[in-house]
């Protein structure tokens, strides 16, 4: 019998070790991506119950796993920190909110419906970026795509609970007549700049990462803020009337990040390549 207490603990180490060298995998491997992530889930679990309900977590699980499979470490902090200001703004004066009946369901707790309205156009670049063949151009363009759509859900969400909590005159965006504050496509001053600020802030993030160059971090603001205009001329115009009832905010949500991705791309693609060598 081996009575050294370090001989004993060895396979631990070594097996601690070899998770460490599995996480930090280069290029991210589904195994990785997988043990990193259940790492982060453990360590942000206050945040996490916080911001999600139960089933919400689990699809942000998957979310979370996705994206560090297609863009590494870098990818999944950029929508870590979509996270933690998304639902920072969502309790700002949640009280008011609430008294108002504008505020979101479950205290602010969104459930898998939101996450996956939120990350759908997200998650097809991370996909096609991970089965894309291994081309590097397309893979970049899926990477920017990537983050304009969190950069226009960032700004969206920012605008609308800023708006709600702070806008002191809110107009429809249609006809600019004032309206109250939780209208359908309802624009506040507020809440507008706001949003343009949470899109520079997060298109900044990503470029200090290495996401994308700085004339992209330009690109994604731009394509963010058009996006989020047409979702608001959506919500005026359609949303909760005959025929769209299937129109909810989820919906709406994939309309606007998918709008904002591929505006990012087709700029990038026809205008960029065209102003600089």
């Amino acid at each position: 019998m081996d009575s050294n207490p370090s001989t004993n603990i060895r396979p631990d180490v070594g097996l601690l070790q070899s998770a460490i060298q599995l996480a930090q995998s280069s290029p991210p491997t589904w195994q990785s991506a997988i043990l990193s992530n259940i790492f982060i889930c453990l360590l942000g679990s206050p945040l996490l119950v916080a911001g999600l309900s139960l089933p919400g977590i689990g699809a942000a699980f998957l979310l979370g796993t996705l994206i560090w499979r297609a863009f590494g470490p870098s990818g999944f902090l950029l929508v870590a920190v979509y996270f933690v200001i998304g639902t920072g703004v969502t309790k700002v004066k949640m009280a008011q909110k609430e008294a108002q009946g504008v505020a979101e369901k479950r205290k602010g707790r969104r459930g898998p419906g939101s996450v996956i309205g939120s990350s759908a156009a997200g998650c097809v670049c991370a996909l096609l970026s991970v089965y894309g063949g291994g081309d590097k151009t397309f893979a970049r363009l899926c990477e920017l795509g990537f983050v304009a759509s969190f950069c226009t859900k960032l700004s969206d969400t920012v605008s609308s609970e800023i708006g709600k909590a702070y806008g002191k005159t809110t107009y429809l965006v249609t006809t600019f007549k004032v309206v109250p504050r939780g209208t359908e496509g309802a624009v506040s001053v507020e809440g507008t700049v706001a949003g343009v600020l949470a899109s520079i802030l997060l298109a900044s993030v990503a470029c200090f990462l290495g996401e994308i160059k700085m004339a992209e971090a330009v690109i994604c603001v731009l394509a963010s803020q058009i996006a989020n205009v047409g979702e608001s001329v959506i919500g005026a115009v359609l949303q909760d009337k005959e025929g769209f009832k299937w129109l909810n905010n989820d919906a709406v949500n994939v309309i606007n990040i998918s709008l904002g991705c591929i505006l990012a791309i087709l700029i990038q693609q026809f205008v960029l390549q065209n102003l600089l060598p």
